[in-house]
């Protein structure tokens, strides 16, 4: 694989693809940072802000009597607080010292009774360690970039970070280095990259590592703390600082402030990587895909921000703002010529991508010699603009209604067969969901959700009408979590639909809630942001009272994946919850699928893929990708090593699966799975079909 995606894998964070939109991505409120006095650096301050603690005494107290397993904090919550901290700050243990942390390690049961005592000094001590760690580190490394290495002598290098110790000496961290430093070198040779190509990206990718780390700020600091403490709960309670509480307001409700359009970081650059239709940079149609943007200037008429090396949210800052407000984009267009400055008008952007979309497709062949039509909707999220529900908006945009609208075009379009994709819904709105739910079935519980004081109560579909009555297919993955496995629980309980995908799904079973630190919150008046807490406040569970924590959503029909091998799942996060079950709740079966179809169904489609070379190739890649999951150590010898990337490559197996952009941009991405999906669904028709007439006869 080429030395970014190696480098980003090693250091924790995706440098390729940054899903961060260059608008505001705040509510009407919006305030501006001022990078220079809001945000104040790490390395710049000798102790926490005074603001800080007032949002930690809001978070602790908020913690111990919201959460569902109602702690309090401890020892014990104090170890595994420690032990995220770290890792959230030097994940692949390749700066600090076994020294360093054995002298943190003094404090490893204190972090509570700091906590108590709204002190995070630690945070401080443990950061500014890692800044000392990381100026003596990174002249080591631009040092072992330019220094030849030897390819034919047979070592290895450690790839899992849970089992690698913390190096004893500067000597053996340099020896650490020098092998990363050459995996990266080996990587991009079976690239074909040249290693003075390969010598310039990796002096640039590590200079601005170097830069972007060492401009953290307070806030992002609190974050990394706070979250480290409160997921020592559960993976889903933590501290969002006021920029990631902006970003997951705009994610929800589809809507952002600004021009329109997605940004990548790459080696120090700011590309832009989309233009969003209908927005802002889109009509104004200077702007282009893989342009640099190389500074941002405001319309008050202060000087341009260069933007090299900034760090992408630090851009996104500048360039978003209220709608009707001007902002002057300079850039370095990607065909070349002249730096350019556009002047463009931010305005509020509707993010129709994330929204449900659908088409019709046409396969096989009916008796009648008519093609089967399949109604296909990609839901990539269970939105909800929750600012529009507050202020009771008479149209405001959720999911329900957009499925809905589909739904009944689907009606009136003659479709056999519905197949509704979550492959990759993350969840969103529970309350969607369940209206969602209730678009295909007729009234009933949802879902069952249990508070902190172990009541369980029945959250209904209160609708009785049917919008699709049809057959319904819903396609799965690992990474269809929370709103998405209530959905798909749902129908299955109900035996409403066919579930397809992955073995299982996520396994996410908790519900969150958003808390809003800002003073006014707390009936303190208004004040600059402070961020919000989500925490963790229910379990769920389905109709039938078995919950998908850990254990997620099962399909009736199985297909092989690449997502179902790799480390996703919530059992693979630190300290998830357990999972049981409660009792099950009445409700109604529609008998569209039991134990003879799911049999029939799933025969007839391992037929298919026995007989697919497609299939084939992907079964030959999922064993290689499982082989070298399996192996703790990576050759660094370039004949074992281009030998290993001859049969897969891992990083690049799994970075297909979060970056697929050819699926990102098409509603129906016709490719070997999508197409076996289809003819799941019409197999599944025609199983309804013969079942239907022999009950007639």
């Amino acid at each position: 694989m080429n030395t970014k995606s190696r480098f980003s894998r090693r250091f924790g964070f995706r440098s390729s693809l940054l899903a961060v939109l260059a608008g505001s991505m705040l509510s009407a409120s919006t305030i501006h940072w001022s990078m220079a006095e809001e945000l104040p650096r790490v390395a710049n301050v000798s102790e926490q802000p005074a603001d800080n603690r007032m949002i930690i005494r809001n978070v602790r107290n908020l913690v111990e009597e919201g959460h569902i397993s109602q702690p309090k904090f401890n020892d014990e919550l104090s170890k595994r607080g420690f032990a995220l901290f770290l890792k959230q700050v030097d994940p692949l243990k390749a700066f600090f010292l076994q020294s360093d942390v054995d002298e943190f390690r003094a404090q490893e049961t204190n972090l509570d009774d700091m906590l108590q005592k709204n002190n995070i000094s630690f945070a401080y001590t443990v950061y500014k360690r890692y800044l000392q760690r990381l100026n003596e580190v990174m002249p080591m490394v631009h040092e072992l970039i330019d220094t030849p290495h030897d390819y034919n002598v047979e070592e290895f290098l450690e790839s899992d970070a849970k089992s690698i110790a913390y190096c004893k000496d500067t000597n053996e961290l340099k020896d650490r280095w020098r092998k990363t430093i050459k995996l990266s070198y080996l990587s991009a040779r079976a690239d074909g990259d040249k290693d003075e190509d390969t010598k310039e990206k990796l002096h640039k990718r590590y200079r601005t590592y170097y830069k972007n780390r060492s401009q953290t700020d307070v806030y992002e600091l609190l974050e990394m703390y706070l979250t480290a403490l409160t997921s020592s709960l559960d993976p889903h309670t933590n501290y969002m600082a006021p920029r990631e509480k902006a970003n997951f307001d705009m994610h929800i409700s589809l809507k952002l402030k600004g021009i329109g359009a997605t940004l990548r970081a790459d080696d120090g650059s700011t590309i832009v990587e989309m233009i969003v239709p209908g927005g802002a940079a889109d009509k104004d149609g200077r702007l282009k895909v893989g342009d640099e943007i190389v500074a941002v200037q405001q319309e008050d008429g202060t000087p341009a921000v260069e933007t090299q090396d900034m760090k992408i949210d630090d851009v996104v800052s500048m360039i978003r703002g209220e709608a009707g407000t001007k902002v002057k984009i300079h850039v370095k267009p990607k065909g070349g010529g002249e730096r350019q400055v556009y002047e463009i008008t931010r305005a509020v952007i509707k993010l129709e991508d994330s929204a449900a979309q659908s088409e019709i497709l046409e396969r096989g062949q009916k008796p009648d010699g008519s093609p089967y039509r399949v109604g296909y909707i990609k839901l990539p999220s269970f939105y909800l603009d929750m600012e529009g529900a507050r202020s009771n908006k008479e149209d405001y945009r959720r999911t329900s209604k957009d499925l809905e609208v589909i739904l009944k075009k689907f009606n009136e379009s003659n479709v056999d067969v519905c197949v509704l994709d979550l492959g990759r819904n993350g969840g969103g709105s529970l309350p969607e969901a369940i209206a969602a739910t209730g678009l295909f079935i007729d009234y009933g519980p949802v879902v069952q959700v249990k508070d902190p004081n172990g009541r369980v109560i029945p959250m209904l579909d209160e609708n009785k009408n049917i919008t699709w009555k049809g057959p319904l297919v819903v396609k799965i993955s690992q990474l269809s979590a929370s709103a998405s496995e209530i959905f798909a629980g749902a129908i299955q309980d109900y035996q409403r639909g066919l579930i397809v995908g992955d073995p299982k799904s996520h396994g996410k079973g908790t519900v969150q809630t958003l808390l809003d630190l800002a003073p006014a919150a707390f009936g303190l008046g208004a004040a600059k942001p402070q961020g919000a807490l989500k925490l963790t406040i229910q379990q769920f569970y389905l109709p039938d009272g078995r919950s998908t924590q850990l254990e997620g959503v099962s399909s009736d029909v199985i297909l092989p994946s690449m997502t179902a091998e790799m480390d996703i799942s919530e059992t693979d996060l630190d300290y998830p919850l357990p999972m049981d079950t409660v009792k099950a709740q009445p409700h109604k079966h529609y008998s569209m699928v039991d134990s003879a179809i799911k049999s029939a169904l799933q025969g007839l489609s391992a037929e298919r893929i026995a007989n697919s070379s497609d299939f084939g190739k992907l079964l030959g890649r999922i064993e290689a990708y499982r082989k070298q999951k399996s192996e703790k150590l990576i050759p660094l010898k370039e004949s074992e090593y281009m030998a290993r990337r001859k049969e897969t490559s891992m990083e690049k197996e799994e970075e297909k699966q979060f970056d697929n952009k050819a699926e990102r941009d098409k509603i129906f991405l016709s490719d070997f799975y999508n197409e076996e999906i289809l003819s799941v669904a019409i197999d599944y028709v025609k199983s309804l079909a013969s079942a239907n007439s022999l009950v007639t006869k």
